[in-house]
């Protein structure tokens, strides 16, 4: 991406376990206050599985969404057209003064499982009502392009619009496939990133029975602990993060606030197994590589990675090894950390909310902690700045994500002037 215009991060709209405002977001992230608790949104007392990082207090706002309207919506829908709003926002752009031709605005939101309450609630209507009683908004409110194609409609975007789904690396992979519209041209303006809404009791229920799932119920803010030696899976999260994206040309000329720049970005695949990472880390380390070539920079200016760091006893120590693969000495130089300690995994959402992530720990000079590593995992030994955030120099940040059926995302963000 180190050809064409350069891309500046300068929006950023936030709905999450951590808060849904920026301010209590990074708050929250840079304390490494775990967001984990026991599950409100149905009864999970028969399930193996107890506990997850429910979004809280979330209300509609009726800027975006009357009362009506939003009840027909799946919440990963509402949840989706709400960052998106606060997004557009806090980038200072109004929808009726857009700084570019509303038809050179992309829309790229992705989603790893759509509207999943909204298929659970209809297949049971279906089997205890009939046919007759399936809801009309059924279909369209539970694919998963509807976050991209509701947006726009809402705020009036007729560049791409396009729905990335590509499992827990889908956010990820929206923000760099919209870098690189705005980069070569194909775009002026984005709103990039992923929406989920999966606590429910299929989601739950399934990824508990491929034993996925952390079982420490008794202990739910403890629960999702990557890197460490007690880990036991990963912790259900959920909400939405998209940012506004726009060449740094446009940005300097009306002024805007700029987070971070998008520098690089690549995708590639395992071709290993439906769930399982490759054991050699060969696909992320390779990854990790395409994206620095991308951005024309070497490992060694590197200073912070957030991980994938999913809190599962297989992912923790492969990512270990493919980033100790591809940076060599200077591994155990960088700070990596993981934001899940504190959210919980929100599929299809968690590279657009780590992304953000990166972009705040840019701006502010701050590396955020991995929550709850107590015990270090011997085959994960780099700094993954345990417990408690620390003030850093940060140039050029990584985002790794990685998802089921071997998919990989990495970008590379770097320091606005």
């Amino acid at each position: 991406m180190k050809e064409g215009r350069r891309v500046a991060i300068t929006g950023i709209g936030i709905v999450s376990p951590a808060g849904s405002t920026l301010e209590e977001f990074w708050k929250v992230i840079s304390s490494g206050r775990s967001c984990v608790g026991p599950i409100t949104r149905f009864d999970a007392g028969e399930f193996r599985v107890k506990i997850a990082a429910e979004v809280k207090d979330f209300a509609i706002s009726e800027k975006y969404l009357d009362r009506k309207e939003a009840r027909r919506l799946d919440l990963f829908l509402q949840y989706a057209i709400v960052a998106s709003g606060e997004a557009l926002k806090d980038a200072g752009v109004k929808g009726d003064a857009l700084p570019v031709d509303s038809g050179r605005v992309a829309v790229v939101i992705g989603s790893g499982i759509g509207g999943i309450k909204t298929i659970e609630d209809n297949c049971r209507i279906l089997v205890e009502r009939g046919p007759s009683r399936v809801s009309p908004h059924f279909i369209p409110y539970s694919i998963g392009n509807m976050a991209s194609g509701l947006v726009a409609i809402k705020f009036g975007l007729k560049g791409p619009n396009l729905c990335v789904t590509t499992a827990c690396s889908s956010g990820a992979h929206a923000v760099g496939e919209a870098a690189r519209m705005i980069r070569h041209g194909y775009a002026d303006a984005a709103l990039a990133g992923a929406s989920e809404a999966a606590i429910t009791p299929l989601a739950i229920g399934g990824f508990a029975a491929m034993r996925a799932l952390s079982e420490r119920n008794d202990e739910p803010e403890k629960a999702s602990r990557p890197f460490d030696k007690h880990r036991d899976g990963f912790v259900m999260g959920e909400g939405a993060a998209v940012l506004f994206m726009e060449s740094e040309d446009a940005a300097r000329a009306r002024g805007a606030r700029i987070y971070a720049f998008v520098e690089g970005y690549a995708a590639n695949g395992d071709a290993f197994h439906i769930t399982a990472p490759d054991e050699t880390g060969r696909g992320a380390a390779e990854c990790m590589r395409m994206a620095l070539k991308d951005a024309g920079i070497s490992p060694s200016q590197v200073q912070y990675i957030n991980a994938h760091g999913t809190s599962t006893p297989l992912n923790d120590k492969i990512e270990t090894k493919a980033i100790k693969d591809v940076f060599a000495e200077h591994a155990y130089k960088l700070a990596v950390s993981s934001t899940k300690s504190v959210t919980g995994h929100l599929l299809g959402a968690a590279g657009s909310i780590e992304t953000a992530a990166v972009a705040l720990a840019l701006f502010h000079q701050f590396a955020p902690p991995t929550a709850n590593l107590e015990t270090p995992d011997e085959e994960c030994d780099l700094d993954y700045v345990p417990l408690k955030g620390r003030k850093l120099r940060i140039e050029y940040a990584l985002n790794n994500s990685f998802g089921f059926g071997g998919t990989n995302a990495c970008l590379v963000l770097r320091r606005a002037d």
